[in-house]
């Protein structure tokens, strides 16, 4: 077998050591409102409905009426109470879980802090835990948590965000599911008062909910899920041993002429192919022969550019 198929021990071994934990299963947004907890409630709905036992470790309805109904039906742990500053407020029984021991468990919000006193001061420590029992875990997640995306997310919105996960979660995640909706779809639910209460949906659409700061946080939650994709894929063939680049990539085409900003196409577009781990080739049509040879300063840029367009696919082969 060729050295570039085989597969490799560090990765066999991961694989192997993983085995007998649960899977992690992110429903992933841009913000809070897009449906995040109504999908992962539908497709729990669904795992019931297949014999699967399933069970509610803990879920934030906020008041939406249409999450509630989801709700509905499916079997709940109940949370424990904790007493804070005077209020009764109600946290995830992870040690009732635990006990239970469902197929799979719907934990929602996998940034929350939890109460002080807790056994995890994170609710993805509390996730990771079960994991670790073999439980599946259903979850969900903004991608302003995301912790390497921090700073990048306060110069977005102005808004520097404090309950982080660390990247590590993500990456160990089975399947992230992309939830998404148009920005113009999530204000009118913001102003429709599915999302927040009338007081703090106007406050959050002078802030953090503008159209411009919507559309970076979209972008930033699709970049992110299509380079999980893409690992996973890679990981796939090299486990397989397939060679590539499949069909599924990207290609990068451009096309050249005896112009001396030839010979910079060809670079950029190099580059792009680099980045996307990309096929990528150059075209050229030759005209006749007859035009040609009238116009030797063409003729010698042409071959000049070729010559240095082979030269970089050489490189690239190697």
């Amino acid at each position: 077998m060729d050295k570039e198929k085989r597969i490799d021990p560090d990765e066999l071994l991961a694989s192997l050591e993983k085995e007998g934990l649960g899977k992690l299963t992110i429903f992933l947004g841009a913000a809070a409102g897009v449906g995040k907890t109504y999908a992962m409630l539908e497709a729990a709905g669904e795992k019931l409905s297949e014999g699967l036992d399933v069970v509610v470790g803990l879920v934030e309805t906020h008041g939406r009426a249409d999450t509630e109904a989801m709700l509905a039906g499916l079997p709940v742990v109940p949370t424990r109470p904790h007493d804070y500053k005077g209020k009764v407020f109600y946290e995830m029984d992870l040690d009732a879980i635990l006990v239970r021991c469902p197929q799979i468990v719907l934990v929602d919000e996998l940034a929350h802090t939890n109460f002080k006193g807790s056994r995890h001061k994170k609710r993805y420590l509390d996730v990771q835990e079960l994991l670790a029992a073999g439980i599946n875990v259903y979850t969900t997640l903004n991608i302003q948590h995301l912790e390497t995306l921090n700073d990048i997310v306060a110069q977005i919105t102005g808004i520097t965000v404090r309950e982080t996960v660390p990247d590590q979660i993500l990456e160990t995640a089975s399947q992230i599911k992309l939830i998404d909706i148009p920005p113009e779809e999530l204000i009118q639910r913001l102003k429709d008062g599915k999302v927040y209460v009338a007081g703090q949906a106007t406050e959050a659409l002078k802030k953090f909910f503008r159209a411009g700061n919507i559309n970076a946080l979209r972008e930033l939650a699709l970049r992110y899920t299509a380079k999980k994709v893409d690992r996973q894929l890679e990981c796939y063939m090299r486990v397989h041993g397939i060679a590539g680049p499949w069909p599924t990539g990207e290609k990068v085409l451009v096309c050249i002429s005896a112009s001396p900003f030839s010979a910079k196409l060809i670079r950029i577009a190099k580059r792009m192919a680099t980045n996307q781990n990309a096929e990528w080739l150059a075209v050229h049509v030759e005209p006749s022969l007859h035009r040609l040879s009238r116009n030797e300063a063409e003729r010698d840029s042409m071959a000049k550019t070729c010559a240095w367009r082979k030269r970089w696919v050489q490189k690239s082969l190697v």
